[in-house]
C-alpha cells in the first residue's frame, strides 16, 4: 500500500512520550460530561480516535477544582472520585486501542459566565477585575455588557490557590495514566489573561512588561513539572486571539514573544501548542513563519499547529455562514513539518467527522466533510 503524506506518519519522542505519527486530535469542548463525569461513551468516542491511528489525543477542556474554573455542569473535572474513575476507563480504553492521550487543564479566569448561567456570589478569577476590551467577537451584546463590569482582582490567596488546584490535577492525571500534561493558556481564559496586557494591568509582580506578564503561567508549570516529575511533556496552549476580541495581540514582535515563551519553556513547557484561525497564516510582517514556527524559533521547543486543517474557514467564520467546505492543505502542513516549522499537527474538526482520519491521511482517501449539524452537540 502507497503511504501518502510521510512526513506525517514519522514517529516523535517527547520525554517519555513516544508518538507513532505527527498527528493529534486538539482539545475540542464537547460538553457531554453530566455533572462533569466522562461516562462510557466519552471513554468510547476517544477510544474509536485511537484505533483510527491518531498519535496523541488532547481531550476537551477538563476543570480543575476551583469554584471559578468552568461554569459549564456538562465538562469534566479532574477532581472527585466519580470522575477519575471515569478518566481512568477512558485512558485504560485509548491505551487499549494503542493510543495516547493528555488531558487539557482548565480554568477559564475572567470568561466565567460566558457558558452558561452562574453563581452571581462567586467572583469571576481576572488578573486585574477587567473582563478585556471587546473588539471582533461572536459573543452577544448582553453577555459582554454583563461580564464587562469590572470585579475585583485576583489576590495572592486567590493565586496560591489555583496554583495548587492546577498541581492536583496533574497529580490525578499522573496517577491515573495520562501521557502528559497540556494546559490551555490561550483565548482569553485564565492564564492568558495574564499574558494579555489588556486584562493584566496590574501594578506588582505580576504585571507590567512582557516577562513580569508571564510570571504567573510560569509559576504554574513549574509547580507542575516539580510534582509530577521529569518524564511526563507538559504542553502549552497560547494564542495571539482572543475570546474577547479576535484581533487581541500578545506580542507585536518576535522579541516580546520570545520572552513571553521563553519563560514558559525556562519553567517546563515542552510543546507549545500555537493556536490560530488558520495555521499556515504569517505571524507578524516581513516573514512568512506561522506561529507555531515562531515558538519553535524563539525557544527551542517542539511546537505544534492548529487551525483550519483540511477547511476552508476557521470556526468563527462556519459559526456564522455554515459548514466549511474541504479544502486540500494538507500538503502545506506536511512541508512545513518536514522542513522543520513545527513538529506537531493538531486537527479539530475533521476529527470530529472522521475519527479514523490519521488512516484516511495515510491511504489518501478523500476527507470527509464536517457538518455541525450532524457533529455538534453529541459525541461520534
Amino acid at each position: 500500500m502507497t503511504e501518502h503524506h510521510p512526513a506525517l506518519f514519522e514517529p516523535l519522542s517527547i520525554r517519555s512520550l513516544e508518538l507513532p505519527n505527527r498527528i493529534v486530535m486538539s482539545a475540542m469542548t464537547r460538553s457531554a460530561s453530566p455533572g462533569g463525569v466522562p461516562g462510557p461513551d466519552v471513554a468510547a468516542y476517544y477510544r474509536r480516535r485511537a484505533a483510527g491511528g491518531t498519535g496523541l489525543i488532547i481531550t476537551e477542556g477538563v476543570a480543575v477544582e476551583h469554584p471559578a474554573a468552568v461554569d459549564n455542569p456538562r465538562v469534566p473535572r479532574m477532581y472527585g472520585d466519580d470522575a477519575l474513575a471515569g478518566w481512568r476507563t477512558v485512558v485504560d480504553e485509548v491505551h487499549a486501542a494503542g493510543g495516547r492521550i493528555v488531558p487539557q487543564l482548565w480554568h477559564v479566569g475572567p470568561l466565567w459566565g460566558a457558558m452558561s448561567a452562574v453563581d452571581p456570589a462567586i467572583t469571576p478569577m481576572r488578573p486585574s477585575g477587567r473582563w478585556g476590551s471587546a473588539g471582533t467577537t461572536s459573543y452577544p451584546d448582553d453577555y459582554i455588557a454583563r461580564a464587562s463590569r469590572p470585579t475585583r482582582p485576583m489576590t495572592e490567596d486567590d493565586m496560591d490557590e489555583i496554583v495548587a488546584a492546577y498541581v492536583r490535577a496533574a497529580v490525578h492525571a499522573a496517577e491515573l495514566g495520562f501521557d502528559g500534561i497540556a494546559l490551555h493558556g490561550g483565548h482569553g481564559y485564565l492564564l492568558d489573561a495574564f499574558l494579555w496586557h489588556d486584562t493584566n494591568t496590574r501594578e506588582d509582580r505580576w504585571g507590567g512588561d512582557a516577562l513580569a506578564r508571564s510570571r504567573f503561567p510560569a509559576r504554574v508549570v513549574a509547580a507542575i513539572r516539580a510534582a509530577v516529575g521529569t518524564e511526563l511533556p507538559l504542553f502549552f496552549r497560547f494564542s495571539q486571539h482572543k475570546q474577547q476580541d479576535y484581533t487581541a495581540r500578545i506580542a507585536e514582535t518576535p522579541e516580546e514573544l520570545q520572552v513571553l515563551l521563553g519563560a514558559l519553556a525556562d519553567a517546563g513547557v515542552d510543546v507549545f501548542d500555537a493556536s490560530i484561525r488558520r495555521f499556515d497564516l504569517p505571524a507578524f510582517d516581513g516573514s512568512d513563519l506561522t506561529l507555531a514556527g515562531w515558538a519553535k524559533k524563539l525557544t527551542g521547543a517542539h511546537a505544534m499547529a492548529v487551525g483550519s486543517v483540511g477547511l476552508g474557514k476557521p470556526l468563527r467564520d462556519s459559526r456564522i455562514e455554515g459548514a466549511a467546505a474541504v479544502v486540500d492543505n494538507i500538503g502545506e502542513v506536511e512541508r512545513r513539518i518536514d522542513a522543520g516549522e513545527f513538529d506537531l499537527i493538531a486537527i479539530g474538526r475533521l476529527h470530529l467527522a472522521d475519527p479514523a482520519l490519521a488512516t484516511t491521511l495515510r491511504t489518501g482517501a478523500p476527507l470527509t466533510p464536517f457538518s455541525r449539524a450532524v457533529h455538534e452537540g453529541r459525541l461520534y
